[in-house]
């Protein structure tokens, strides 16, 4: 699936692989992320993609987001809306899908092999867009639960569908090896500690 020639970028949708690798029930451990696909080829970019609440006095998604930037990823946040819907209840919006697919079709002409952790169907036209500028695309998701975490346009419009299931060895950690944490917030994506990476 890789070539050592190949120039691969990873593009990660923060929120929707912390809600498949909780599902599955392991966390991402980001060192190994980038050793791992340091070795498959030339990993030329990371990049993380998350909303954040901004009036939060604290977001557990903090120190990871700190982390991430210190540690070899290129991480991109925008502050998260927040609106009333029709039936009167307060909700929190942040879609990072546009800067996501901005940020790889500027890199078309320079990346080989995009690896892009995310199920979302809305990402089909990038990968297809993609793929018409004669780049190769992976996404990772996974089609171990019920229902599949991925949209199967998106897994059929791939060049490779990798589940997140068969990265578990080289990426993950178990959920139960996180060190108990002293503040929790449930609406955060997760909390995070340094020595967690």
């Amino acid at each position: 699936m890789f070539d050592q020639r190949e120039k691969i970028a990873l593009f990660i949708d923060g929120a929707n692989l912390y809600a498949t690798s909780k599902t599955l029930g392991f966390d991402i451990d980001y060192r190994r992320m980038l050793k791992h696909f340091g070795e498959k080829a030339y990993l030329l970019r990371a990049y993380y993609y998350t909303a954040l609440i901004e009036d939060q006095e604290y977001s557990s998604i903090r120190p990871l987001i700190d982390w991430l930037d210190y540690n070899g990823y290129t991480v991109i946040t925008k502050p998260t809306k927040e609106f009333t819907d029709s039936s009167g209840r307060r909700k929190v919006k942040g879609n990072m899908d546009l800067e996501l697919a901005v940020d790889a079709l500027e890199l078309a002409g320079t990346v080989n092999h995009y690896v892009l952790f995310s199920g979302d169907g809305d990402f089909r036209c990038l990968v297809e867009a993609l793929q018409r500028k004669g780049c190769k695309v992976s996404v990772v998701s996974t089609v171990s639960t019920q229902p599949p975490m991925i949209a199967d346009d998106l897994r059929r419009q791939a060049d490779h569908f990798v589940d997140l299931v068969s990265l578990k060895k080289e990426i993950g950690r178990d959920a139960a090896e996180r060190p108990v944490q002293t503040q929790r917030h449930d609406d955060d994506e997760d909390d995070y500690e340094d020595e967690d990476f």
